[in-house]
């Protein structure tokens, strides 16, 4: 790709910064949403998704801390499983249902955590011209502390109006 995706902002949300009636409720849950400029040229979802795979802010992403390229945990074999085939195409309506359930599964959220999300993370999937889920990885995904997808969702939202790509990292530490 001769244009390369530009990172132009992120937000973390962690759940610990709100107030839950159950001070557990949070369960060490956090979003972390990275978005990108697309390449001026026009560029198809797979090859998108392959660019997203290799950028720095992709590694950044997993345990909110980013890949260790020879540690035990999220190293080289994680990122060797990552390539767009291992996406699936959904639609607003199950990302918007897998989130809702995933933020809320010990209850309701807080007010402030609840508007925050709508915010960031459910307005940005309903101005998403596609949607592209991570689907289960198998043994791939088993590693130091457990299934990887056991609570983590990873999105890719695609706006092409906008000229943007936005990650969407879901997960519970």
């Amino acid at each position: 790709m001769q244009n390369e995706l530009t990172h132009e902002d992120s937000t973390f949300i962690n759940f610990r910064h709100y107030k839950f009636a159950d001070s557990g409720s949070h369960a060490f849950r956090w979003v972390d949403i990275k978005r990108l400029r697309l390449p001026a040229e026009s560029v198809e979802d797979r090859a998108l998704l392959a660019t997203l795979i290799a950028h720095e802010q992709f590694r950044d992403d997993y345990a909110g801390g980013g890949v260790q390229p020879e540690g035990l945990r999220h190293g080289p074999y994680w990122l060797s499983a990552m390539a767009p085939e291992v996406y699936e195409s959904v639609g607003r309506e199950t990302s918007d249902r897998i989130l809702r359930e995933w933020a809320n599964q010990f209850g309701d959220a807080p007010a402030a955590l609840a508007a925050d999300l709508e915010r960031a993370v459910f307005e940005r999937l309903a101005a998403a011209e596609r949607i592209y889920h991570l689907r289960e990885l198998g043994e791939e995904s088993f590693h130091d502390w457990g299934g990887v997808h056991t609570e983590f969702h990873e999105f890719v939202l695609i706006d092409r109006s906008a000229g943007q790509i936005t990650l969407l990292v879901a997960a519970d530490d």
